[in-house]
């Protein structure tokens, strides 16, 4: 995304809704408040799980307990009353779940178009997981199963590099054969040029007048096509590494 798209309130982008050791969305309290400053009333898209009424109630739950109200997209009785709702939504939660699910729903609701426009005219966009990983140009470093086709792989594109969520660093103890995450990224790096940031749980990524910074407890890893990963610790910029 280009620093006029960042303008406004910008992004916040968690790899994990729920940390060990913590509840829900507690890891990320702090800068969840930060990000919303003055707003008092944020828009929740539930469709990464399939019990969107009882996800709702989860997530209303935390932010009222934040001091925030929260309103589900999922009651709108169609397209075009989500869209309003996207309209009039000064921040917009997404959280985690099945990842192919999520996008094949904000097709069927025509949301893409409308939450690119509102991030653009400055509304805060807040994702966790699935709701990170659609932020990105395409789904295709995600690690879910495509429990549905959705029209296109396309999302969001309100950042200019992939996300995948829930890094893991391969076990050298493990007995496992099977593909480690590093090296199904670099899988995708044989035939995409998009960077790929992998975002250990604890982490995230808050975006604010063009301007990519890491928060959060632990590092990121970052995978470019010809070049070596690199570690990047909480408190670093991403940009000279995504553009």
């Amino acid at each position: 995304m280009s620093e006029s798209q960042t303008q406004g309130k910008g992004l916040l982008l968690i790899s994990n809704s729920t940390l060990h050791g913590s509840g829900y969305l507690d890891h990320a309290e702090q800068e969840i408040r930060d990000a919303l400053g003055v707003i008092k009333r944020v828009l929740f898209i539930p469709f990464a799980l399939h019990d969107r009424d009882a996800y709702a109630a989860q997530a209303r739950k935390r932010f009222e307990e934040m001091g925030y109200a929260l309103d589900s997209i999922h009651q709108a009785r169609d397209a075009k009353s989500a869209g309003n709702a996207a309209d009039r939504a000064e921040a917009i939660f997404i959280g985690g779940g099945n990842t192919f699910r999520l996008l094949d729903s904000l097709y069927q609701f025509d949301l893409l178009a409308p939450i690119r426009r509102r991030v653009k005219e400055g509304m805060l966009y807040m994702g966790s997981s699935a709701g990170a990983v659609v932020a990105a140009p395409t789904i295709k470093t995600t690690n879910d199963m495509p429990i549905v086709q959705p029209p296109s792989f396309n999302s969001l594109g309100l950042i200019s590099f992939q996300i995948n969520a829930h890094y893991l660093d391969p076990d050298p103890n493990s007995t496992h054969m099977g593909e480690t995450r590093e090296v199904r990224i670099n899988q995708f790096l044989e035939d995409n040029e998009t960077p790929v940031v992998g975002l250990r749980e604890g982490c995230m990524i808050r975006v604010e007048q063009g301007v990519h910074l890491l928060k959060g407890r632990t590092n990121a890893r970052i995978f470019r096509r010809g070049s070596n990963p690199v570690e990047l610790e909480p408190g670093s910029t991403l940009d000279s590494l995504i553009n």
